[in-house]
């Protein structure tokens, strides 16, 4: 509804999502009914890397998700790439960004393979990328906003050690992110009153360099939503949509100013960086004990229904207003607009 080509979802099998509900058989059928009236795609994770008791039902689970009319699975463990292709199923199968692939070379290797598609890892460089997009003849999908991992994207042994929680298999507890005393030959040299120290990577948002990518070609742009609000998908996907088709309209006489990264603040995210765009990210890059998650505008509701005749709107409340507040309505098909909020009329129901 707000823009994007395609969306991708956790099964309840196979899926790294192992926090998340995930989204059941009949749920991604009705994902796919859904967004065939958008002309968007439903692309379904089995991203999982298999230990012996994840064999069983595989066959069963690519076919029926070929059959409800999925277009693509994201894949990361070899076998599942192979018996996907071995069943000559109508989807398409994608390389997942779980594989870390960042040069030329494993593109080809995958390509050979069959692979329709492979989405890089987050590590790779724009000047990596465009020696990668010299080189290879494959969909190539690029991250380009979202959370990052401290480490290589899911291979961390952090969460598997201190939690045992495996990254590897969704159960990430992201330890990076908790709070740590500091000791140096058994000595705390974190002082009491001193923040502990924690490792976090700000987010990335390559909001300002979209043009560039375009123009090497890149396939597909990834925006992670893992387990994000309504209000959260809808600002950063429909940001990027503006944004894509406006340097699309009119490349030439494009003009980069500071609106797109100001909608992007409107949700809640940690602060921002160029991930590894540039290079190796540094000190700069990191939150260390530094928390910044706060949206600029406050989500306070959510239309449901409009009366065309009473010219009344029915709303979701999801936080505190009031009369004389100013409100901004943000519609999927207009442009955002302001208005001061005048009246309101409250019903309740009996349960």
């Amino acid at each position: 509804m707000y823009g994007a080509d395609a969306v991708f979802v956790g099964g309840k099998e196979f899926s790294l999502r192992s926090q998340a509900s995930n989204f059941s058989l009949e749920d991604i059928q009705e994902g796919v009914r859904f967004a065939k009236q958008y002309g968007a795609h439903i692309h379904v994770t089995c991203n999982i890397i298999l230990h012996q008791d994840n064999l069983e039902g595989l066959k069963e689970y690519l076919k029926q998700l070929d059959e409800i009319g999925v277009t693509a699975i994201i894949v990361a463990d070899p076998y599942i790439m192979k018996i996907a292709k071995d069943m000559h199923l109508n989807l398409e199968v994608h390389v997942s960004t779980q594989l870390s692939t960042l040069n030329s070379r494993a593109i080809s290797f995958y390509q050979n393979m069959g692979m329709d598609r492979v989405v890089l890892g987050r590590e790779v460089t724009y000047e990596d990328l465009k020696m990668i997009m010299d080189k290879v003849d494959v969909d190539i999908e690029y991250f380009i906003h979202g959370a990052m991992c401290i480490h290589y994207s899911g291979r961390c042994m952090l969460s598997n050690y201190l939690s045992r929680r495996d990254a590897n298999r969704g159960g990430c507890s992201q330890s990076c992110r908790w709070y740590y005393d500091l000791y140096q030959d058994g000595i705390l040299i974190n002082q009491e009153n001193d923040m502990p120290f924690s490792m976090s990577s700000k987010d990335m948002a390559l909001v300002h360099h979209i043009g560039e990518l375009i123009e090497l070609g890149v396939d597909s742009f990834k925006i992670e939503g893992r387990m994000k609000s309504v209000h959260y998908i809808a600002t950063v996907v429909s940001t990027y949509r503006k944004l894509i088709d406006a340097y699309c309209e009119d490349p030439d006489y494009f003009m980069q100013n500071d609106y797109y990264e100001n909608e992007l603040l409107k949700a809640a995210n940690r602060a921002l960086c160029h991930g590894f765009f540039y290079d190796h990210p540094t000190e700069n890059e990191q939150l260390f004990n530094l928390r910044d998650e706060h949206p600029t505008q406050e989500f306070v509701m959510r239309i449901v229904d409009y009366d065309e005749e009473t010219h009344l709107a029915k709303i979701e409340q999801r936080n505190y207003f009031k009369i004389g507040d100013q409100i901004e309505v943000f519609l999927r098909i207009m442009k955002i607009f302001s208005l001061p909020l005048k009246n309101f009329i409250m019903k309740t129901r009996k349960r």
